[in-house]
């Protein structure tokens, strides 16, 4: 002969039962505090009572540990608030081109752009171009200039007058300022076709310089 469970009896452990909350660390830390405290001053001589000063003290750096935390995960939360804000900015330059540390070139229907920055004005700056092995193709004197960003055009004519071919191309730039070379950051042109958000910030993924720091960006155009 079967049974048939007691729905009623089920039902009532079930509504009885009780569901624990989980504490943060802080809580933890203050509860056995608090417990010890207690403890403590239950258990003290009465010839011989706690010191308020000590009491006081163990109670400010208690507090002084939980601000700590808090601050922390303040802290937290308005980083992730900034990076979530990064990204959207981000995202609106999607499809815009922007000019970043690189040395690549990707010529289209004879039109290419390039940059470089100086940390110093030169009176002299010569700008190389290369096809993939490495081969010049083009040279072209700027002649002095000041220190900043210095832009470049290249229409695809080679030195010995033939069009080059669409494609990739790089380029290196060699400046000095009265026979002393000077130091040059190359600049590339790339096309922004998305935006990442990943452990290193924001990262803008290009055609022709690949994935770029958002905070590396020299100018947008």
């Amino acid at each position: 002969m079967s049974t048939t469970p007691d729905i009623a009896s089920t039902t009532g452990v079930a509504a009885t039962g009780t569901t624990k909350t989980a504490k943060t660390t802080t809580q933890e830390s203050e509860d056995r505090f608090l417990k010890l405290l207690v403890t403590q001053m239950k258990n003290q001589d009465p010839l011989n009572p706690l010191d308020n000063a000590q009491v006081t003290s163990q109670m400010a750096q208690l507090s002084t540990v939980t601000g700590i935390e808090k601050l922390n995960t303040a802290l937290q939360a308005m980083s992730s608030s900034f990076a979530s804000s990064q990204s959207l900015q981000a995202a609106g330059m999607i499809g815009r081109n922007v000019l970043a540390p690189g040395s690549n070139l990707q010529l289209l229907n004879g039109m290419t752009v390039g940059g470089f920055d100086l940390k110093q004005s030169v009176d002299s700056a010569v700008v190389k171009i290369k096809d993939a092995a490495g081969n010049v193709l083009h040279s072209v004197d700027m002649g002095a200039q000041k220190e900043g960003s210095v832009m470049f055009q290249w229409d695809g004519v080679t030195d010995s007058g033939v069009n080059a071919p669409n494609g990739s191309y790089t380029f290196e730039v060699s400046a000095a300022q009265g026979g002393q070379k000077v130091e040059v950051e190359n600049l590339a042109l790339g096309k922004v076709g998305s935006v990442s958000l990943g452990a290193a910030g924001v990262v803008l993924n290009t055609d022709v310089l690949g994935a770029v720091d958002v905070a590396k960006v020299r100018q947008i155009l």
